[in-house]
């Protein structure tokens, strides 16, 4: 007997609703969704603003790194386009390092040139900036002469500028030597702990010139004391201190402190008053 065309077309429909991706038109509405039907679409988005205490679920990690992709650190990402001035100084900085640690063969006991480490140290030490101070202190108590204690006290104050133009450069650098090794007790005392500059060097060569200027040595005296300014300086690059290029601009700095201590010389009356106020026999109402 041939089935009801009505009856059969209701069959069909139902086996359609029946199906996986149907099952939601079988499903009873949700009361929100009535209130939301109900009010209209304006009502509805009011409804989700007038609710804030409605349960909103957290992204999980793997959509916040779908949503922000992971960003890598500067350091590990690739320039594409340096230019040229950065190629030039990024070589030459590795130049610097590699010839440094190159040239440190004193650096350790057990380096290369280790057995004659501490000969050089002990050239560093008549470099170092507390032994030309009390030096020059010791030389200014026993100088009788006007012209003597005038040459010694301008002296002093080129040491005492050097000392703390150097130890002002090194904090604002802070650049490591290319051993990164710990400062010794006199470093930390003459606040040398870093690398740039060249404390050492920059004292040898300002020393070297002052007493070039204001003595009057003989020919082989002024070749030795040169090459006494310029090995001061190699000695921390050999002992793993420095690097050369902090020897170099040590070495500029020095200069540049002498030309700055010509400037402002201090007459031999000045150097008297600040001799006779370091002394406490300074008298100023006689």
């Amino acid at each position: 007997m041939p089935l009801n065309p009505i009856r059969a077309r209701a069959r069909d429909r139902g086996n359609l609703l029946g199906r996986p991706e149907f099952l939601s038109l079988n499903q009873p509405p949700r009361a929100g969704f009535t209130e939301g039907r109900g009010t209209g679409r304006r009502g509805g988005h009011k409804s989700q603003q007038s609710q804030p205490w409605e349960y909103q679920p957290e992204p999980t990690d793997t959509a916040k790194e779908r949503k922000d992709p992971a960003k890598l650190p500067e350091e590990d990402c690739m320039q594409l386009n340096p230019s040229f001035r950065g190629i030039a100084m990024n070589s030459l900085l590795a130049i610097d390092i590699c010839l440094s640690k190159k040239l440190g063969v004193c650096a350790y006991t057990s380096s290369s040139w280790g057995s004659v480490r501490s000969m050089v140290t002990l050239l560093a030490l008549t470099g170092h900036g507390i032994t030309w101070i009390f030096g020059t202190l010791l030389c200014l108590t026993r100088s009788n002469t006007l012209a003597g204690q005038e040459v010694l006290v301008n002296l002093l104050l080129a040491l005492v500028l050097d000392v703390m133009t150097v130890a002002g450069m090194q904090k604002l650098v802070k650049r490591k030597g290319p051993w990164e090794m710990s400062p010794g007790f006199l470093d930390c005392i003459a606040m040398d702990t870093y690398s740039f500059p060249a404390a050492h060097a920059s004292r040898a060569a300002m020393v070297s010139k002052f007493l070039l200027s204001h003595l009057v040595l003989a020919v082989p005296l002024r070749i030795l004391l040169v090459l006494w300014a310029f090995l001061v300086g190699l000695s921390r690059v050999l002992l793993g201190r420095h690097h050369l290029t902090d020897m170099a601009c040590g070495f500029a700095l020095g200069l540049l402190h002498f030309s700055l201590v010509e400037t402002v010389w201090l007459s031999s009356s000045a150097c008297q008053t600040i001799i006779s106020i370091g002394t406490l026999s300074w008298s100023p109402f006689n």
